[in-house]
């Protein structure tokens, strides 16, 4: 680390460039100020990925995790030392960066289909039935039987933790609609039909793969090394991009549990941790109302919990004026003007930064070259700074892929390699309906067969399930003739209490059920 790039809790972007080249003057992200949010937009080939590499090195060198996802692959580069290039070189003496020192960052490798890094899981329960929705486009209607569906779930006691369970839960809710749906509310059997034809969907996707446990930990996206620097999480997201919902609804997940799990820190003097969330337009496409004002509601408040969120995208149009608002660290890459809707973009882009009168900044953002960008950050009490047109940083990473066999030796001394690269399965929904419904079948045949004996006994096999209220007296047996109850029985205060502390020690999952922000039941 040299002086030039930490100064005084300070992160070094790059050099402002004066109209007449003089007073050039570095340009700086103040730490204190990394959990306030930001901005990095541009159009394609402008330079974005690399200031992203420099911000997510900036902050690793100072102590700061940092979580990004790799659209393209060239950020994993960032897990390889730099390699002299003459035109780095001539950035460096164009800045003044003096000594222009290159160095390897402490990376994590991740990966939703556990082929460029280590696996990424999370449950059903987890996920939440919003998001959830969100993932499989739901209608409201199917939304509502969603929500349903976790209910059933919670008073159950059916831990819901991938697709199968899932779909399983959703059987049994078309198959006993009727009953359902004077407990809960409406369940339309197509519905339940179209959600089930949508998890489909998602299997041929590889979404399945993402559901499940071993669920990540946000603790192992928040690691630093001995030597105090900032490990940094980059997602493989070059095949994930190709279902572009899973991708926004994966980062929101991640932004909903940090929120719901780190405490309150105020305003730390850096961040706990920094979050990039690339192609961002992704996220609020076609999103429904409640789920931007919820991105809203986290943006705004996930701040208190000591997390920066930076939004990379091409347009900044692409970000809804309310989460907007909420950025206070701006770094502009040039735009394109050729159409009406990027004429706006410019104007609107240009909008929002405190003009500097040495140029119109308008202008300046069609004019900027490869790497050069208009900054502002907030300094003092909060204000944002004047726009200063800037040469960017080169990255002390190597700029471009890392080879594959690198990738794996990185993987293979990861302080969570084995850690999630191997499936669990423990009993869940899918396990607990399948027994149920067997034992019910067994139970009417042997109710069946014992009517056929004796036509005096009476009552028929209900299906159930405990916690839903079924309070009904069994069906008396006929004298010295046994009935066998049928369906789902009750279980006893001392085996449901066993069950209640075994789920409980194997998973999260009572917490993911009832947690508020993003997911939650309590909506």
């Amino acid at each position: 680390m040299t002086e030039s790039i930490l100064q005084d809790g300070k992160l070094y972007i790059g050099t402002s460039r004066k109209p007449d080249d003089t007073n050039n003057k570095p340009e700086y992200l103040e730490l204190k100020f990394g959990n306030r949010h930001g901005l990095v937009t541009g159009a394609t080939g402008t330079g974005k990925t690399v200031t992203l590499q420099i911000l997510a090195e900036g902050f690793s060198n100072a102590g700061v995790p940092v979580f990004c996802a790799d659209v393209k692959g060239d950020l994993s580069g960032i897990g390889a030392i730099g390699e002299a290039k003459d035109f780095l070189q001539k950035r460096a003496d164009q800045i003044g960066l003096a000594p222009y020192e290159f160095q390897q960052f402490p990376v994590i490798f991740w990966d939703l289909y556990g082929e460029k890094g280590h696996r990424v899981r999370t449950t059903i329960s987890e996920m939440g039935p919003l998001l959830l929705s969100r993932l499989m486009n739901a209608t409201d209607a199917q939304e509502g039987v969603i929500n349903i569906a976790f209910k059933i779930a919670d008073q159950g006691g059916l831990p819901l933790l991938d697709l199968k369970d899932f779909q399983a839960l959703l059987n049994y809710m078309g198959e006993n609609a009727s009953t359902l749906s004077s407990q809960f509310g409406f369940i339309s059997k197509a519905s339940v039909g179209s959600i089930q034809r949508e998890l489909l969907i998602l299997e041929q996707q590889g979404a399945e793969q993402f559901f499940g446990e071993p669920a990540l930990k946000i603790s192992d996206i928040m690691r630093t090394t001995n030597d105090g620097r900032g490990a940094i999480s980059v997602l493989a997201a070059d095949k994930l991009m190709m279902n572009p919902r899973l991708y926004g609804t994966f980062l929101l997940w991640m932004l909903s549990e940090l929120f719901e799990v780190l405490p309150e820190v105020g305003d730390p003097d850096k961040p706990k941790l920094v979050f990039f969330f690339d192609e961002a337009h992704l996220l609020f496409n076609d999103a429904p109302k409640v789920l931007t004002e919820r991105v809203e509601q986290v943006v705004r408040l996930i701040r208190s919990k000591g997390v920066g969120v930076y939004f990379v995208t091409q347009n900044p149009l692409d970000v809804p004026e309310t989460v907007l608002a909420q950025l206070g660290n701006r770094v502009q890459h040039a735009l394109r003007a050729y159409t009406p809707r990027e004429q706006k973009a410019v104007k609107t882009a240009a909008d929002t930064f405190r003009p500097n009168p040495d140029f119109n900044c308008a202008e300046v953002i069609t004019q900027l070259g490869t790497g050069e960008a208009l900054v502002s950050t907030l300094e003092g009490k909060g204000a944002p700074s004047m726009v200063e047109r800037t040469l960017v940083r080169p990255p002390a990473s190597r700029l471009g892929p890392v080879t594959e066999a690198e990738r794996r030796e990185i993987m293979n001394v990861s302080p969570v390699a084995g850690l999630y690269d191997e499936d669990f399965d423990r009993e869940s929904a899918y396990e607990i309906l399948t027994a149920r419904a067997k034992k019910a079948a067994e139970a009417a045949q042997k109710q069946a067969e014992a009517q056929e004996a004796s036509p005096q006994s009476s009552g028929g096999s209900r299906w159930t399930l405990p916690g839903f209220g079924d309070d009904e007296p069994a069906a008396q047996p006929a004298p010295k003739q046994p009935k066998a109850r049928s369906g789902y029985q009750r279980e006893t205060v001392a085996e449901a209490a066993m069950k209640s502390v075994a789920r409980t020690v194997a998973s999260s999952l009572g917490r993911a059920l009832v947690r508020g922000i993003l997911g939650s039941l309590r909506r």
